[in-house]
């Protein structure tokens, strides 16, 4: 077994996670026990909420691409929790709010990254779910090296924490001082919260009844319990700058389960790419990949201007369209099949001019012109900085007080796949639930506070996310699982190391290391949802020359400090079995190992 930050080639099974190394290693456990790629996810999900809390949580959010060996395509696991009954318009208006905040007890929607994994486990997997949870336990119980970023986000919340949120407090900054990076730091309330949990799964007989009693445990008992009866009087302070009470309620939990649907793909060279449904940014990638068909783009320097600046507005047509058009498909007609047609990119293309542009810029579909205009109206109101907890950015350059996401990328020996983003309850999203070592999540976010969009607050609607792991069949049998956290920015690192995959010949980690670059532009998708017009970001890796050369296209660019840029990983398996697999370089956090 070998760890590394840049491993080609791989054995049997491998794993690569934009993560933290413990829970790699606990993948790479569960795989040599026998357990398949399925059960290897999962255990890493639940240690990594243990081991990065600054990034995700049990009450977070997940999407999961999953391939089962022999299957013809992908599937997607959709654990992206919907509104609660309470979270209308109306509601949230007559709280004073025009946007909902980025963090507090109002940003968050029903919790939905457990009952994913459990789905996972249950009609996947291999091993019991003691087996999966142990080594989350271990380390919550007993506990793990600090990551430096870790403690200096707790640190720079700790007044917060004393003067708001007492419950966080007292989890992150026990003994009253926050923990000092490499020290060990434990969460014994969490470690109590899964062992219960075990203790009532396991007084049923068989794997299955067990997985089935942890849900119930979850989500209609102690732990739905627990939350219901803390939000019935809670009232913190959120990134608006005030105390609100949240509406989630245990009945909310108890009528939601995580589901299985279709991916959404397009054919590209040759290639097949698989991506979540609509209620995901996800589809961008895919348009994206349709506007770039007729450009040329196979004959640029995949560093060069031409291929940046060619990319870069292709994605701000394809993001400016996110905005308009996307939204959960169970409460609106999304025009998916236009949005992913040909003959819908061939008359968008042609706006890629030699200019960057400065405007936003939806295509204009018959019958949802009014969708197209809220769009670029809400762009125009551009907003300033967040509050406390808000946002989801992901590079070192940006601030530590702020959520993120990991990413996960599995295949076994048998071929089986995993591409997951779990995501949110965050500790700097929401105050941890008294008794349960966890905070709520605060998706919510992304709804808007006006009524007649795709992506309007309504109970039951899914939030549109950023969560969008990603899968690919190339030609010759290989298949690809790929992504990254990120926010706004996942979709367009994908982008351009897929592109960089499919026309440079690149392995998967050349793919990965050569230079990356994203744009703001659009509408953010967290709050305060802000706009940075032209904006385009670059790593100093493509050059002065390169860079010189965007600026007189008119792209406002922010040069970032060397490879902070994108966090991606990827693994693939041919069609005679070898597998590969590669881990950014970039913050030195994103693992790949295999055997």
């Amino acid at each position: 077994m070998s760890f590394t930050t840049r491993p080609e080639l791989l054995g049997t099974f491998g794993v690569a996670a934009s993560t933290h190394w413990i829970a790699t290693a606990v993948g790479m456990r569960i795989l040599e026990a026998g357990g398949n790629a399925f059960d290897a996810a999962v255990a890493m999900g639940f240690t990594l909420n243990v081991v990065e809390p600054h990034l995700n949580g049990p009450l977070g959010d997940l999407p999961a691409l999953i391939w089962p060996a022999g299957d013809a395509a992908p599937l997607m696991i959709c654990a992206q929790g919907t509104a609660p009954a309470g979270a209308t318009i109306a509601h949230y208006r007559a709280e004073g709010l025009n946007l909902i905040p980025g963090s507090g007890l109002l940003a968050t929607v029903i919790p939905g990254a457990f009952d994913g994994w459990m789905l996972m486990l249950r009609d996947h997997g291999t091993l019991p779910l003691r087996t999966v949870l142990e080594p989350a336990i271990h380390y919550a119980r007993h506990g793990h090296p600090v990551l430096p970023r870790v403690s200096a986000t707790i640190a720079g919340l700790a007044d917060f924490f004393r003067d708001e949120w007492p419950t966080s407090f007292a989890t992150w900054l026990p003994g009253g001082a926050a923990p000092a990076a490499e020290s060990l730091f434990c969460n014994p309330d969490l470690a109590d919260t899964w062992e219960r949990l075990l203790s009532e799964a396991e007084a049923r007989q068989g794997r299955e009844a067990q997985i089935e009693a942890a849900r119930a445990a979850f989500y209609k008992g102690f732990v739905a319990e627990a939350i219901d009866r803390w939000m019935r009087d809670a009232c913190v302070m959120d990134a608006a700058g005030a105390r609100r009470k949240g509406v989630l309620t245990g009945q909310d939990m108890a009528g939601w389960q995580a589901g299985v649907e279709s991916t959404v793909s397009v054919d590209y060279h040759g290639w097949t790419v698989y991506k979540g449904g609509f209620w995901s940014q996800g589809p961008s990638l895919l348009q994206s990949l349709r506007l770039l068909e007729g450009t040329g783009i196979a004959g640029m320097d995949p560093a060069g201007a031409d291929f940046v600046h060619t990319v870069t507005e292709a994605m701000k047509m394809s993001f400016a369209d996110r905005e308009a058009y996307y939204g959960d498909p169970a409460f609106s007609d999304i025009p998916a099949d236009t949005l992913l047609s040909r003959d819908y990119a061939r008359g968008r293309s042609p706006l890629i001019g030699a200019r960057a542009a400065l405007d936003q810029r939806p295509g204009q579909i018959a019958g949802y012109e009014a969708w197209a205009r809220a769009a670029i109206a809400r762009a125009a109101a551009e907003t300033g900085e967040g509050g406390v907890g808000a946002g989801e950015p992901t590079m070192a350059h940006l601030t530590e007080k702020r959520g993120d996401t990991v990413h996960i990328d599995v295949i076994d020996r048998w071929g089986n796949m995993v591409s997951a983003t779990p995501s949110g309850g965050w500790l700097q999203s929401s105050p941890v639930v008294p008794g349960l070592g966890m905070p709520l999540n605060s998706r919510a976010q992304m709804f808007w506070l006006e009524e007649g969009l795709p992506t309007s607050l309504a109970p039951g609607r899914r939030p549109r996310t950023t969560l969008s792991p990603s899968m690919a069949a190339r030609p010759g049998g290989a298949r690809l699982a790929f992504g990254t956290p990120g926010g706004d920015q996942q979709d367009q690192w994908q982008l351009i190391f897929f592109l960089r995959l499919v026309h440079t010949g690149a392995n998967l980690q050349a793919a990965i290391d050569a230079p990356l670059f994203h744009t703001a532009h659009f509408q953010g998708s967290f709050y305060p949802r802000a706009v940075q017009p032209g904006h385009l970001m670059v790593e100093p890796a493509l050059g002065e020359a390169a860079i010189a050369d965007l600026r007189a296209r008119g792209h406002r660019v922010e040069v970032a400090e060397p490879w902070t840029v994108g966090r991606l990983t990827a693994t693939q398996r041919d069609a005679g079995g070898l597998m590969r697999a590669a881990a950014t370089p970039r913050l030195m956090q994103a693992y790949a190992i295999g055997r």
